[in-house]
This record gives structure tokens, sequence and C-alpha cells, in this order.
């Protein structure tokens, strides 16, 4: 029987259970994960938040193929304050450079600045609140590589954190960096919003 979690990947950790760097990897939180497991995309090393990890080799094509998008939100910290004009250029799309240096234009379902983080991230509090910056949340139902990244850099402003929130109704929720939440595999279908491959 496949097995799914939810995880709340701390900074400074892969989405991976063996790396050859020395980096903070997957088993070395402090759960048992079954043989099998793995990460269903990923988040990079500096990024955090909300990470599916399986025994189910078949979520990943399920999500990527479904026909229905899944949207995942961001919230996001980044370096200076966003103007308004800044503000409707990210929403409008904004382009950037994918593999092979094509030029691509990033196109959010949503972004909005967010004048209190700690209302959908607890675990916001960062020294470097102290110097001016804002907070976004960035929807998107694309997934280039470091494309929150990409866009907000730009727009000229450095990303400082960044933190998966959601994708489709799975949510981070109340986990703690670092804790592990279990679903049954109907209530993990439903949420992602993908159709169950064992249920008629």
């Amino acid at each position: 029987m496949h097995r799914y979690f939810l995880l709340h990947k701390p900074r400074n950790m892969v989405s991976q259970f063996v790396s050859t760097h020395d980096v903070g990897l997957l088993g070395d939180l402090k759960f048992d994960f079954p043989e099998g497991t793995h990460a269903v995309g990923r988040l990079d090393l500096d990024s955090e938040g909300l990470l599916i990890l399986t025994t189910d080799k078949r979520v990943t094509r399920l999500l990527f193929l479904a026909e229905k998008p899944h949207p995942r939100s961001y919230l996001v910290m980044v370096q200076n304050k966003v103007s308004e004009t800044t503000l409707a250029l990210l929403r409008e799309g904004i382009p950037i450079k994918i593999k092979n240096g094509e030029s691509y234009k990033a196109t959010p379902v949503s972004v909005d600045i967010i004048p209190d983080p700690f209302i959908l991230y607890p675990h916001a509090e960062d020294h470097r609140m102290q110097y001016d910056h804002t907070w976004l949340l960035i929807t998107l139902i694309e997934g280039k590589y470091r494309q929150v990244r990409k866009m907000v850099l730009a727009a000229h402003h450095r990303c400082l954190r960044l933190v998966r929130l959601n994708i489709s109704d799975l949510q981070l929720g109340s986990l703690a960096p670092g804790e592990v939440k279990e679903l049954n595999s109907e209530t993990f279908y439903q949420l992602l919003g993908i159709k169950h491959p064992d249920l008629p």
C-alpha cells in the first residue's frame, strides 16, 4: 500500500535523500520514511515550505499530465519596496530566461503585496526584516526552473525568502519546519485535484 506525506521542508535542505554534496538531506529528518519514498517536484536548497513525498511513482505523471492546472502559491520576501508599477509588471507577465537561454514570458495567476506575512506563515521572522523589504504572494500554474526567483529578479528585486504554501488544496497549514504529516490516499488525491488511479 502506497503512502503519502506532506513535509514542511526547512531551508538549507535539498529535496533528496542522497547527494554527493555536503548538504542537508531528507533523511536527516527525524521521521522514518518507508523505502521507496521520493519527492514530487522540488524545492531548492534555500527554499522552504510544502513538499510532497510518496512511495507512489504514479503521482508525478498524473500531476504533470493532468488536464486541470494545479496552482501553487509562494510567499516571497524580496529586497526593497515593490512599487505599484513593478507590481503591475509582474502581474502582466515578465520575460525570464529558461533553458538554452530562451526568453519566456512568465505570467502568474496573481501577485499581491502582503503587509503581514505572519497571517499566512507563522515562521516568517527574519533578521533582514529590519531593512527595506516587501512580502509578495505569488500564485503560478507554470513551473519553470527557479521561476519565482527569476521573475522578481527580472523586476529588479532580489529574492530573500521563498516559501511554498500550497499545491492545489494541499496546504502547508500549521506544519512546523521539518514536520511531516501523513495523508490517506483518498484524501491526498482529492486535495491534489487528480483522479485516484485505483478508484472508479
